[in-house]
């Protein structure tokens, strides 16, 4: 079977399914789209790599990207390899100098690990089929780079009412709660009223 390479194009509150997420995979150059549903924490692990932010101590992916490189395991790809009533399957292909070796994830995981590890995800066009949306081909022209939006953060407050001090103590504060979805919204809202 073919395998077609993934991109992540968004992370965004889910709309089907509350307290949820949605990553959004786009085919490389190609119309198709693959939502996928994670939970909070999956999403603010995505989150943290995709914006290169530093926390204060390493998150779980964090650690297990430094323990695989701690032992000379390389993560060569992610395949999104099945879907189950709804459920997505993953394996990360990792290898050592002495042999290569499939692993079972969950999606959202290897996701995870796929973005700290620069590795590609891929999937197969059974799965694009059935779970797959096809975009138009003027979207594809617009194409939205990988983005944490502010539509992103939970709406108990709102951003735009801030002064930019109140939004600097805001963030150093959802900072030290290691909310780093909200960060996000955060940054991008003081970055654009700089501008």
């Amino acid at each position: 079977m073919k395998k077609i390479e993934l991109e992540i194009v968004a992370l965004s509150h889910s709309i089907t399914q509350s307290h949820s997420y949605a990553v959004v995979l786009g085919e490389v150059n190609g119309l198709r789209r693959l939502p996928i549903v994670i939970g909070g924490f999956e999403a603010q692990a995505i989150a943290v790599a995709l914006e290169r932010m530093q926390p204060s101590r390493p998150l779980t992916h964090d650690l297990m990207k430094n323990f695989m490189l701690a032992f000379n395991i390389e993560l060569h790809e992610v395949v999104i390899n099945d879907l189950q009533e709804g459920i997505f399957y993953s394996k990360l292909v990792c290898s050592t100098s002495k042999d290569t070796v499939d692993i079972d994830s969950r999606t959202s995981d290897a996701l995870a690990l796929a973005i700290r590890f620069g590795c590609p995800i891929f999937t197969y066009d059974t799965i694009l089929d059935s779970a797959g949306i096809l975009m138009e081909a003027d979207e594809k022209k617009k194409k939205a780079t990988t983005t944490v939006s502010a539509e992103t953060a939970p709406p108990e407050n709102d951003l735009h009412n801030l002064s930019l001090e109140e939004l600097d103590v805001l963030l150093n504060e959802v900072l030290e709660q290691e909310d780093y979805i909200r960060a996000i919204a955060i940054r991008d809202e003081i970055k654009s009223r700089k501008k």
